[in-house]
């Protein structure tokens, strides 16, 4: 018999999946999150607008895979997040979804189980559970939005957002963070083209209307008012870095040819550190040593650090996991953490309150 069908020939199944109204209803934000979110969202956008006078840094796992080792990361660097807290802010990298070249674990939302069931509402479950217990705690968070509806799952308890180097050029990633309600930074390309990054910010900074969906579910004409906080973050690209200060002056000069704010966060891992975790702290102090020296521009960093040092393959046992080990990008340690923030924090401290007078 002819098969006379003409769409869905490549569909094995579609499920319906919890609306985010439902998940909100099932897990409310509390009072105490509320809180945390919208002074971590305020403290950002007053950096970015030069009315806070320290540097933020987006610190934490590349991504999380264990609930329970991304809690005790938390409450260490809650107690170093206060320690710094005259000089540096700190927000903590909390992802759930990872981006993928051809193939691979594409985060905790995706396959929260890590053996390729794809509870994706389970995934959703156990990622708003774990973003709910750290804003409790007073943490500000971080995520990279990569799937365009997940935001709405999520969005009410994340301080800052990125857009990877993957999806900066990306129309939908644009028209999406043009409506996100926290801050978001567009990473150069994977090229290390800065043009679509600056393009990016162009776009984010105006209103857009697009499908998506609205809290229960449906499909909806979204419209936005456009993100003015929108900025760039240098990640190198090309097999080269560019965090040191040539190029962090011809992204001023790119910024400034753009009519975009001079606002720059330097993403000291990927291929700024040539991909080896140990030369992270190294990206870090040249940073620092480039606002000593003047830079106006820098006003953020994002470190990927994890409680060991390195990284590991998905075990076919999963009881072989190594506890506090990434499982994607490798991390710095805690203990290289601590040293690294508390170096900048100490060099930084009498400076800073001067830099934008």
């Amino acid at each position: 018999m002819t098969d006379n069908r003409v769409e869905d020939l490549n569909i094995g199944s579609i499920t319906p999946l919890i609306t985010p109204d439902q998940l909100k209803k099932e897990m409310p934000i509390s009072d105490e999150a509320v809180a945390c979110v919208q002074q971590g969202r305020q403290t950002v956008r007053d950096i970015l607008d030069r009315k806070d006078h320290r540097i933020f840094l987006v610190v934490g796992p590349c991504s999380i895979h264990d609930v329970d080792a991304a809690k005790d990361y938390a409450q260490r660097l809650k107690v170093l997040a206060e320690e710094v807290s005259d000089t540096l802010y700190l927000v903590m990298r909390v992802y759930f979804e990872k981006p993928r070249t051809t193939v691979g674990w594409k985060g905790l939302i995706n396959d929260p189980f890590m053996n390729d069931t794809f509870k994706i509402q389970e995934g959703l479950h156990i990622s708003r559970q774990l973003l709910l217990d750290l804003a409790e705690m007073g943490l500000p968070l971080s995520t990279e939005a990569l799937d365009p509806i997940s935001p709405q799952y999520l969005q009410d308890l994340i301080t800052w957002s990125a857009i990877g180097a993957r999806t900066t050029e990306s129309q939908t990633h644009r028209e999406m963070a043009s409506g996100l309600s926290s801050a978001v930074g567009f990473k150069n390309g994977t090229d290390g083209s800065l043009t679509v990054a600056t393009n990016a910010l162009m776009s984010v900074a105006n209103p857009h209307r697009f499908l998506g969906i609205d809290q229960s579910g449906s499909v909806s004409i979204v419209e936005t008012n456009g993100n003015n906080y929108g900025h760039v973050v240098l990640r190198g690209g090309g097999g080269k870095p560019n965090y040191d200060s040539v190029s962090v002056s011809l992204a001023e000069q790119a910024l400034e040819k753009a009519d975009l704010p001079n606002n720059i966060m330097v993403d000291c891992s990927h291929e700024n550190s040539s991909k080896k975790p140990e030369l992270q702290p190294l990206v870090m102090d040249n940073v620092t040593n480039q606002i000593l020296e003047g830079n106006q521009s820098i006003i953020g960093l994002m470190v990927e650090s994890n409680i060991k040092h390195g990284r590991q393959n998905i075990p076919a046992n999963l009881d072989d996991l190594e506890y506090g080990l990434s499982v994607t990008d490798g991390c710095i340690s805690w203990d290289e953490t601590e040293q690294a923030i508390r170096k900048m924090r100490d060099k930084l401290k009498d400076v800073l309150p001067k830099r934008n007078a």
